[in-house]
């Protein structure tokens, strides 16, 4: 074992034991950075883990949401990972249709000690059970090397007239055959907070919940409703762009 890969488990042991006897109240806060600048602003802010998110590397790449090519990705990662000296895990949206082995490789060698893995493509969720399976094989190449997220889109993807209680029910359903398959968290992304109690209580392990920038819910708040971790996606990205529009309108005044 070399000494790179030897550190490498010794960040995916350290990114396990931040999920693990979570007070409420007091979630991990995961920001996402989307190249090496901002990774390395949110470690020197005292952040002990970092997430990246796929629209906003997407979107410092030029590309569209979802448009990235996984060479691309893995490469904006990998950026990532050497910047900082914490545990990165990285959003790979579905996988970009590479076998389980050979993605958990390609993502092994980012440095990166997680995984965001999605349940829907083209809008359309996949078969529960399919994707348990699809996620064990991942679990099985990765063993104990990679700590995966899997992201539920019931709330994102639902039928037309599905109400969040409705929503929350799939959820959960998901939820119990992704972590029977060896997922480390779940992550039903866009619940309304008025049913985190509800997932909260029907959700063995970690809950992963999408945290806003400005407005709503705090991170504490979002911990004391049944968070275990809180991340932004692409706000805080999104919210430097902001920022930069308003700093070069002052430079023609």
């Amino acid at each position: 074992m070399t000494d790179s890969v030897g550190s490498t488990v010794t960040k995916v042991e350290t990114f396990r034991a931040l999920h693990r006897r979570r007070a409420p109240g007091d979630p991990l806060v995961l920001p996402g950075p989307w190249d090496a600048a901002s990774a390395r602003v949110f470690v020197e802010a005292g952040f002990p883990a970092l997430a990246t998110p796929s629209a906003g590397v997407a979107a410092s790449l030029g590309h569209e949401d979802g448009q990235t090519p996984a060479d691309e990705m893995f490469a904006a990662v990998a950026r990532i990972v050497r910047a900082v000296d914490v545990p990165v895990s990285a959003d790979i949206e579905g996988g970009y249709g590479i076998a389980p082995k050979e993605l958990v490789e390609r993502l092994l060698e980012t440095g990166a000690v997680g995984c965001n893995l999605e349940d829907s493509e083209g809008g359309v969720l996949h078969d529960p059970r399919a994707h348990a399976d699809w996620l064990a094989e991942v679990r099985h190449a990765a063993g104990d090397r990679l700590f995966v997220n899997a992201r539920i889109d019931a709330f994102i993807r639902p039928p037309g007239d599905a109400d969040p209680k409705q929503a929350a029910e799939q959820a959960i359903a998901r939820a119990a055959l992704y972590v029977a398959a060896g997922a480390d968290c779940v992550y039903p992304i866009g619940a309304p907070v008025g049913v985190l109690p509800l997932l909260r209580s029907g959700i063995q392990g970690p809950v992963n919940v999408h945290g806003t920038v400005t407005g709503g819910p705090s991170s504490t708040e979002l911990g004391e409703l049944g968070a275990t971790r809180v991340t932004f996606g692409p706000g805080l990205q999104r919210g430097a762009v902001e920022a930069l529009r308003e700093i070069t309108a002052g430079l023609t005044r």
